[in-house]
């Protein structure tokens, strides 16, 4: 279903320093901080100041390195992480109005364990959760767990989507009313409605029900990043926001209708599924500055950046122009990832956000509470609710 909002929905992928190698070099970088609960309440406080949907946590199973399959034992470049989803839940009680969204690596990971834990983050934020689900390919991150080798990528993604079903059977095994609370009665929760999931697939077997009631969302935003047609299909089938790469407008346009057809296929047509396009900023108040300042960074770094995402250098207005033609193309949103921290993110906040509300393409207030509703999509029916 087409989605109807007038203006773009915008998010921000935090990662480290920010996504640029060298960017824990730069004179405004503060490394000494990155495994403090402060600087990451500072950058999602900075991102909830320009009104953005949401911010996204970067997590994975293995350190940070140039070789998708291997450590590469670099010492030049950030290495490290705090656990996604536990910053996210540092950051919930003193935010508002900003979506929360941490990576899960589904592969290798419980689905019991992660839906109670995005439950809780729902339950802290007060209805700002989301779930990014990730694959994890390699045989080194396999062996962090030495349960078993690793899988196909037919597999791989065949487990993600078995794992976001089991999550959300989880999320509805309590009805919304299961809670009595009585103290009369001396009746907190009423057990028939609580229920056993009793999922049965390939890759789990799963009895439920969760030990966390209902989420405020009733389900908390699942997202995935996809890149090809499996990612694509788990998208359309499983995810209620998929984060894309496209080069340019004539990609995003196939990107999108691959995704609408996985879908449709899916018997989802009817519903909305946001597609959001990936690009990362250097964003300065002219276009030479950064330009200047991404060949510095590369100079630092010994080598050009590469990306999945488009690499954009240039001013708010110009990529404000990107964005929209994007938009045209039929994304209904982006996820900007930040070459240096925290210069790039109060490039978008204070650059780029007033452009676009200029033009009439962003909002200017939170319209909602929840991630959902500033998303535009409905709060699920519980599926075994009986009224």
């Amino acid at each position: 279903m087409t989605h109807l909002h007038s203006h773009l929905h915008v998010a921000v992928a935090l990662d480290g320093a920010g996504w640029h190698p060298a960017a824990w070099r730069e004179p405004d970088a503060r490394p000494a901080e990155l495994f403090t609960a402060g600087y990451w309440v500072g950058l999602v406080t900075e991102a909830q100041r320009g009104l953005l949907d949401l911010v996204t946590f970067e997590d994975d199973l293995a350190l940070q390195s140039t070789d998708r399959f291997a450590d590469d034992q670099r010492t030049d470049q950030v290495r490290g992480r705090l656990d996604a989803v536990q910053v996210a839940a540092r950051v919930a009680p003193v935010t508002e109005g900003i979506g929360l969204v941490p990576t899960a690596v589904v592969t290798h990971t419980e689905p019991f364990h992660l839906s109670k834990a995005i439950a809780t983050l729902d339950y802290v934020s007060t209805g700002r959760a989301g779930v990014r689900v990730k694959v994890a390919g390699s045989s080194s991150e396999a062996a962090h767990f030495g349960r078993r080798s690793e899988l196909s990528l037919e597999d791989l993604f065949a487990e993600a989507g078995d794992w976001v079903e089991v999550v959300r059977r989880l999320w509805d095994s309590w009805e919304d009313d299961a809670e009595i609370r009585d103290v009369a009665t001396g009746r907190f929760v009423d057990r028939e409605k609580l229920h056993y999931i009793d999922f049965e697939g390939r890759f789990f077997s799963v009895k439920g029900p969760s030990i966390t009631p209902r989420p405020p969302q009733g389900q908390p935003v699942v997202a995935a990043l996809a890149h090809q047609a499996l990612p694509y299909e788990l998208v359309g089938r499983s995810t209620d926001l998929g984060f894309v790469t496209p080069v340019d407008a004539a990609d995003a346009a196939r990107i999108v209708g691959e995704v609408r057809s996985a879908q449709s296929a899916a018997g989802r047509a009817d519903e909305t599924v946001h597609v959001f396009g990936d690009v990362v900023v250097f964003l300065d108040d002219d276009a030479a500055t950064a330009r200047a300042r991404r060949a510095r960074l590369d100079e630092t770094a010994g080598e050009e950046y590469r990306s999945d995402a488009l690499v954009f250098d240039g001013t708010p207005p110009q990529l404000a122009d990107l964005l929209e033609e994007w938009a045209g193309a039929g994304l209904t949103g982006f996820r900007l990832r930040p070459a240096t921290l925290p210069h790039d993110l109060r490039r978008i906040t204070a650059g780029l956000v007033p452009e676009l509300q200029r033009r009439g393409l962003f909002r200017a207030s939170y319209e909602a509470s929840t991630l959902r509703g500033l998303l535009g999509l409905p709060r699920p029916t519980n599926r075994f609710a009986t009224v």
